[in-house]
């Protein structure tokens, strides 16, 4: 079956693509491989030098490579822009900061003389050809924050995007190309999920990472788990934002509705699920609802639009289920609830707010992917950590205090691999990024980030 690129805003197929046979997959294995034997060895210096130029490069196709996302999947363009430009800035930071992160590191002799060693220390060094399982949502920036680590590594790289998004996937590969990785350093394959098992048993391929739904999660990792191969996954996310009494409203307000329908409300950081205080509650609600009605929905490629469509009608339906699923069960809707007037094409949603949210509905426990929040009224503190902690997921949470003492408390308590205070949740270079329970496990980015892919390696010397 031909891969398609489908502009969401209008249903319009933009390209088809056949996908790679049997020899063609074999093609970009056998030179994945070869490339490999090359890069590992290469100094660091070098690697860093052709991070620099990939990274200028994608500043200059920044307006491209920007439409390219948006006419894929509907991010709105100013979102695109801001993307590429992140993404440049990872390649920056990895470029300047691998070397530091891959040293050497030595035990103090004092701690190993007992071990009859006259010198030891541990290295940190490339498994081989990593396979990326990527979604559409952030079509270059989840594949660069895998990219630029594992390539500085020593490793190299072999893509299976989201099947929405072959151009950006091409693009992806051209670009680390044109910089002047050997052939093989950084490939696409352009194949459906059918052959993404068959990929990851092969003897080639060294470890697999993947970023999407849970189900995708698990088939990956009971894969590498049979042919005992690493594995870093980044699965859902319904992370709280919590305002007690302490927090700045106004501010919370204004974050809270960029929070949850960045992206289109599409993303697995995004806040979802929104936990007040009974003290702030009216107010929040109130300010929160006016604001996410106020959003202009439109045409992703138009610069005052606020929220674009849904990257596919799927996405769109299964977010129409479950808030009918709401509402059946006496969810409030405060705002939207339904597709936007005047948009019969594409796969449009309207920002929405829902209340009255009981543990009976789908919406209570199903990450909601697209501009749909639900708000929570808490008596105190430790109802709203236990409501916070009442999801299978655990990627991150929004905590709003200025509460020294509260804020430990999240801290301490909070089932998630992050925890932001007063501020929205992000992901940057040099801080760790993943979840724990169902949000999957292992870190991207930061140090912790380029050592997964690699072999920590003890040397001793007697």
């Amino acid at each position: 079956m031909p891969i398609a690129s489908v502009n969401p805003a209008t249903g319009e197929t933009l390209e088809t693509f056949e996908p790679l046979d049997a020899d063609g997959i074999e093609q970009r294995l056998a030179r994945a491989e070869a490339a490999f034997h090359s890069h590992r060895t290469t100094p660091l210096a070098a690697r860093a030098g052709l991070m620099r130029r990939a990274a200028d490069l994608l500043d200059e196709d920044l307006e491209a490579i920007a439409r390219t996302m948006t006419e894929e999947m509907g991010k709105p363009l100013a979102a695109s822009r801001a993307e590429a430009a992140k993404c440049a800035k990872a390649m920056r930071w990895y470029a300047d900061h691998a070397e530091e992160l891959l040293a050497d590191e030595y035990p103090a002799p004092d701690d190993v003389s007992d071990s009859g060693a006259a010198r030891a220390y541990v290295r940190y060094r490339p498994l081989g050809p990593v396979l990326a399982v990527m979604p559409w949502n952030f079509p270059f920036w989840q594949v660069i924050r895998f990219a630029a680590p594992a390539l500085m590594a020593g490793n190299v790289g072999l893509l299976k995007h989201a099947s929405n998004v072959p151009r950006t996937a091409l693009a992806l590969e051209s670009l680390f190309l044109r910089a002047g990785f050997p052939e093989g350093c950084f490939q696409t394959l352009l194949i459906g999920s059918g052959a993404v098992e068959d990929v990851i048993r092969d003897r080639r391929v060294a470890a697999v990472t993947l970023t999407g739904s849970e189900p995708a999660g698990r088939a990956v990792a009971s894969t590498a788990a049979d042919e005992v191969k690493k594995a870093v996954l980044e699965l859902g996310g319904s992370d709280p934002f919590v305002v007690l009494p302490s927090a700045d409203l106004d501010a919370a307000v204004r974050t809270a509705v960029r929070a949850r329908v960045q992206n289109n409300g599409q993303s697995c950081i995004a806040a979802k699920r929104f936990i007040v205080h009974a003290d702030v509650y009216d107010r929040f609600t109130a300010g929160f609802t006016e604001a996410m009605r106020a959003l202009r929905v439109g045409d992703p490629m138009d610069e005052a639009t606020d929220v674009g469509p849904l990257a596919s009608r799927q996405g769109r339906d299964d977010l129409e289920e479950l808030v009918e699923d709401a509402r059946t069960h006496g969810a409030r809707v405060e705002c939207g609830g339904g597709r936007p007037e005047g948009w019969d094409t594409g796969w449009f949603y309207e920002p929405t707010v829902l209340t009255g949210i009981t543990p009976a509905m789908r919406i209570h426990q199903e990450e909601t992917f697209g501009p749909v929040a639900t708000v929570y009224r808490v008596a105190d503190l430790d109802e709203a950590v236990a409501l916070a902690n009442d999801t299978p997921f655990g990627l991150s949470a929004n905590v709003w205090t200025t509460d020294g003492d509260e804020q430990e408390r999240f801290v301490r308590d909070i089932q998630a691999g992050g925890v932001f205070f007063n501020g929205m949740t992000a992901s940057h270079p040099a801080l760790p990024f993943g979840g724990v329970k169902r949000s999957g496990f292992g870190r991207e980015l930061s140090g912790h980030g380029i050592r997964e892919f690699c072999n920590v390696t003890t040397v001793w010397i007697g």
